[in-house]
């Protein structure tokens, strides 16, 4: 086999021709046999092997710098710098990462999992390599996808500053995890459909330079001016306004095509924005008939793309997802809001029964709660569905635009708590941490599914932001008997005996008045939570407790501070020690000594 001859950086430069010409298919059969295993993020990653293949036959690893926006299409390039041997490990525990990672090789230069932030790290790169006097190229990869996210083009803005070489290179694949929206989409549509731009540019350029003395001269003058013949002659003209130099588009799946074009782009004193274009899947037929399932999928059968796990139980998405159509059919004030998330934060019924009251905003976290907080000052009551892990991004527009205004916008934050196989960058182990930290935020976690359906009518009632954190994966359908109303900072007693209580419900406001009487009934108060210990409920009762001295101890079990690595949800559980026979003996340790009762 040809891959067989990749063992480390750069030796995809010493095959041949008729090797490079076999490799792209190799590639696609070892990440599909590999994948259908471990599961992990494959339409992305079929879409992008020639891409990486060209880059890495113009790159000097790890010399040159390669940032990768998101990351999960980096599996090729983790193939190509040695990594092939260790794929059965992927997203696996104490396994081989399914993102860049620069603690795992030299050629991984910039950790990433979230999107529209290459451009930016790569810009910072260029300049360090100016100031450090250096000559190597930045190589920003970023999906059309991840363009609409504000980031990107704060950064754009930026990089126009920039006199020397840096090149950005847009793989275009007209997908994201959802469909793509807004401008940049239809700007990159029309890029897309103008047949022979590349060709008319350069036969243009070639002719003029052709002109003795002052054709030269003339070419530059017609690179620079803002009106007139460039733009005719260039499509590109979004990005050259902005002061990138724009090439393309050129076919993502022709190696020859894009190295040639990245040779070029690499000559160019300035930013340079390569546009690529790519098809999502490709090669794998059941990946590009339905590139959205694979963006993430479970372990399947090769043959027809199937899941081999089949069996589907109802998760707090599911219930989520009936609990917001029913109360929108209920309430026409009711209108949601997501991030290009729109199938995996349960809203796709939402959208197909009230189309007219659901914004899909793109890759755009902070711009979604804002416009949220817009939506709520007019009078209607927004909710928006987010991943915990992308909620992070928007911390100063839910502050500052949302609860500094006390402004009515439920937060539906799915994915919060561990996640498992994606890693530090989508463990949802924070929110609890910032949110809890500011003013007006009511915070809530259920018990089980008939609680998530209960908060979430007490949400859309509720007159100020209200966030609900709720995991993934298969709802708890038990305590369905102790089903009392949902009111704000009362906490419910589940179990009370002898020296015993328990507290099921992590929340904000706390119920101060019970663990003030708590404090003075029981030796021990025990808090449990799925988030980091720094900021989370154990902390803010611990403070409750230091004002007001009583008999009782307080022990916190929580996740560790720090960043939670890939594995299963139980292999993660039992390794920050939040699985149930870890806190038996956690307490017991803690509170009777190491005596085994």
């Amino acid at each position: 086999m040809v891959l067989d001859k990749i063992q480390g950086p750069n030796d995809i430069k010493k095959l041949s021709p008729e090797e490079l010409r076999e490799l792209p298919e190799e590639i696609r059969s070892f990440l599909i046999t590999h994948i259908a295993k471990t599961g992990g993020h494959l339409a992305s990653n079929l879409g992008t092997v020639e891409l990486t293949m060209a880059l890495h036959l113009v790159c000097n690893l790890p010399e040159d710098k390669i940032i990768w926006d998101v990351g999960h299409q980096s599996y090729t390039h983790k193939i190509l710098t040695g990594r092939k041997d260790q794929f059965d490990s992927l997203r696996q525990l104490d396994g081989l990462s399914g993102f860049p990672k620069r603690e795992e090789s030299s050629c991984d230069s910039f950790d990433t999992g979230h999107s529209s932030t290459s451009i930016s790290a790569g810009l910072g790169m260029a300049w360090a390599r100016e100031l450090n006097h250096q000559h190597n190229h930045i190589f920003s990869v970023i999906g059309d996808g991840a363009m609409t996210g504000g980031m990107a083009y704060e950064a754009i803005n930026n990089a126009a500053m920039l006199k020397k070489n840096f090149v950005i290179i847009l793989n275009d694949n007209n997908m994201s995890i959802g469909a793509n929206v807004g401008g940049m989409s239809k700007h990159l549509a029309a890029l897309r459909t103008s047949e022979g731009y590349t060709e008319l540019k350069d036969n243009v350029t070639q002719s003029l330079e052709k002109i003795p003395v002052y054709g030269t001269k003339l070419v530059a003058h017609i690179r620079k001016t803002k009106s007139g013949i460039k733009q005719l002659v260039i499509p590109g003209m979004a990005f050259e306004e902005l002061g990138i130099m724009y090439l393309g588009p050129v076919d993502g799946h022709d190696v020859g095509a894009m190295t040639d074009i990245f040779k070029r782009a690499m000559q160019f004193n300035g930013p340079v924005l390569v546009h690529v274009m790519t098809k999502k899947g490709y090669g794998y037929e059941p990946a590009e008939r339905h590139p959205s399932r694979f963006h993430g999928t479970a372990p399947f059968e090769i043959e027809n793309g199937m899941p081999l796990c089949v069996k589907k139980v109802a998760g707090y998405t599911d219930v989520f997802s009936t609990v917001i159509r029913k109360m929108g059919d209920r309430d026409p004030k009711v209108v949601a809001v997501t991030a290009a998330m729109s199938d995996g934060t349960g809203l796709k019924r939402f959208h197909n029964m009230f189309p007219d009251r659901f914004f899909d905003v793109g890759i755009a976290e902070e711009h979604a709660v804002t416009f949220a907080a817009g939506l709520a000052a007019s009078g209607l009551k927004p909710v928006f569905a987010v991943y915990s892990t992308f909620l992070q991004r928007a911390y100063d527009q839910i502050l500052h635009d949302v609860a500094l205004q006390n402004l009515h916008v439920v937060f539906a934050i799915d994915r919060a708590g561990l996640v498992g196989p994606d890693g530090e960058t989508h463990q949802g182990i924070f929110d609890l941490s910032y949110l809890s930290t500011i003013p007006n935020m009511v915070v809530m976690a259920p018990k089980n599914k008939w609680e998530l359906s209960d908060m979430m009518k007490f949400a859309l009632n509720y007159d100020g932001p209200v966030a609900i954190r709720y995991p993934k994966g298969k709802a708890y359908d038990g305590l369905h008997e102790m089903r009392p109303e949902i009111s704000l900072g009362k906490a419910e007693v589940l179990f009370q005996g002898p020296k015993k209580g328990e507290l099921k419900k992590p929340s904000k406001p706390l119920d101060c008045d019970y663990i003030r009487e708590a404090s003075q009934d029981y030796d021990w108060i025990v808090t449990m939570e799925e988030n980091v210990r720094s900021g989370g409920m154990g902390m803010h009762v611990a403070d409750l407790l230091c004002e007001n001295p009583g008999a009782a101890k307080l022990f916190n079990v929580s996740i560790p501070d720090g960043f939670i690595h890939q594995g299963t949800v139980t292999e993660l559980q039992k390794l920050c020690e939040i699985d149930p026979e870890s806190v038996v003996r956690r307490i017991r340790s803690k509170i009777f000594g190491e005596i085994d009762l």
